[in-house]
């Protein structure tokens, strides 16, 4: 393996804290008792994948989920549900992303939506005092913006061009297995985290 020089980090489950079962729980508030079979951390339905490529605007998508789960929810309805799904960003990984910074490259590779990423950039910034994506990473690539989403080949290999890197020199860390087979297909080094490992472990092994 070559020296590795970069690394490219998924948002939620990576960097975030994030529980997909906290969404599926806030639409059975809703008296929508079955949402994990339109989104799951693997699958999901078609307007969602829409949203992530950018493909539909924040009214489309509220539209289709109505459609969708048969019921008229309110727009912050909708809305509190997906943002129920992020549980937070410890202080420890800005510190630990900072640090590293200082021996890699690090993008971000995120597959997410224009409501997510707006909220989290006001957040953060609100929190940190900074933006946290301008200022950690060396790029930040969110899904909804380049019109492509993990795990999708092509999507890792645009961005690998577009950074300008190899991808033998750089290592993928990920939560969702998917998208790790994805990133293989285009040479990327993978780490695929689990079992309630964080960035945190891996630093403290001396992965990263």
């Amino acid at each position: 393996m070559s020296e590795i020089k970069n690394l490219l980090l998924d948002l939620g489950g990576v960097v975030l804290d994030v529980d997909y079962h906290k969404m599926v729980e806030t639409f059975k508030s809703y008296n929508i008792p079955d949402f994990d079979k339109y989104y799951t951390q693997k699958d999901q339905v078609e307007i969602i994948d829409l949203f992530e490529e950018g493909n539909c605007t924040i009214d489309e998508f509220r539209n289709g989920i109505r459609d969708l789960v048969g019921v008229n929810l309110s727009d912050k309805q909708i809305d509190d549900a997906w943002f129920s799904m992020i549980i937070g960003l410890p202080p420890e990984r800005i510190q630990l992303l900072g640090m590293l910074k200082l021996k890699y490259n690090i993008y971000l590779f995120s597959n997410t939506n224009e409501l997510h990423i707006e909220m989290l950039k006001v957040k953060y910034k609100e929190d940190f005092g900074f933006d946290i994506f301008q200022a950690l990473f060396t790029k930040a690539y969110f899904s909804n913006e380049i019109k492509m989403r993990k795990p999708h080949p092509e999507s890792f290999q645009w961005l690998i061009d577009d950074a300008g890197i190899k991808a033998d020199e750089t290592l993928f860390i990920e939560d969702t297995l998917h998208h790790i087979e994805g990133a293989k297909e285009v040479g990327l080094n993978t780490y695929w985290l689990t079992g309630g490992e964080t960035i945190i472990d891996l630093y403290d092994k001396k992965i990263i």
